[in-house]
């Protein structure tokens, strides 16, 4: 089994949705698996502590998920342009993975979601890339071969997913959307076949 890592941080819920249309894509693929995970918030308190299990929702992210995976969709909602601090406190604590080189040649992903069309999708998608291309990750984006990524009126970049989530955080995913977080999600499960294909043969 494939099992691509789908590892994000949401705020209002519009990222959580956006991963699993991610993770839908992915299953499409014969052989393929999501593991949907996330990261704790983060607190200007440095003694404040998060439970070790959320409330609610998908399970915390370990390094263990990245080592175990063949493939990462990393999501986030823009902060400034930026992907969002808990995120980014996660990224920082991979350095042991980094040493030893075990994301290197693993294809991986991004995802975002903003409150307006113009607030900050594709530099933030490019800020989820740094930390990966230092890590030696492949990276994948949506090509303009797909059509909807030509036509879409709502999110959709060609370097990865997105979504539009209006002013108050309340527009749902729209057909687009699903579209392109889809095939996303397929790219990334039919690279990580290839190349585990490749390097098993």
């Amino acid at each position: 089994m494939t099992e691509i890592l789908v590892l994000y941080y949401s705020r209002h819920g519009a990222v959580a949705s956006l991963a699993k249309q991610v993770a839908r894509g992915i299953e499409t693929v014969g052989g393929s698996q999501a593991r949907l995970r996330t990261v704790p918030e983060v607190s200007a308190d440095t003694e404040a502590s998060a439970a070790a299990v959320p409330d609610h929702g998908d399970p915390y992210v370990t390094l263990d998920d990245l080592r175990e995976c063949q493939g990462l969709a990393l999501g986030s909602p823009t902060r400034f342009g930026n992907m969002a601090a808990p995120l980014k406190y996660f990224l920082d604590t991979t350095s042991p993975l980094w040493l030893t080189g075990e994301l290197a040649g693993k294809p991986a992903a991004v995802f975002t979601s903003s409150s307006t069309q113009h607030g900050g999708q594709e530099s933030t998608l490019l800020s989820m890339m740094l930390p990966l291309l230092h890590h030696g990750m492949l990276l994948l984006g949506i090509p303009f071969s797909e059509d909807v990524l030509n036509t879409t009126r709502s999110g959709g970049t060609p370097y990865g997913a997105s979504h539009v989530a209006g002013a108050d955080n309340d527009l749902p995913i729209s057909a687009d959307e699903k579209t392109l977080a889809r095939i996303l999600g397929e790219r990334l499960a039919s690279t990580a076949q290839l190349l585990s294909g490749t390097q098993r043969g």
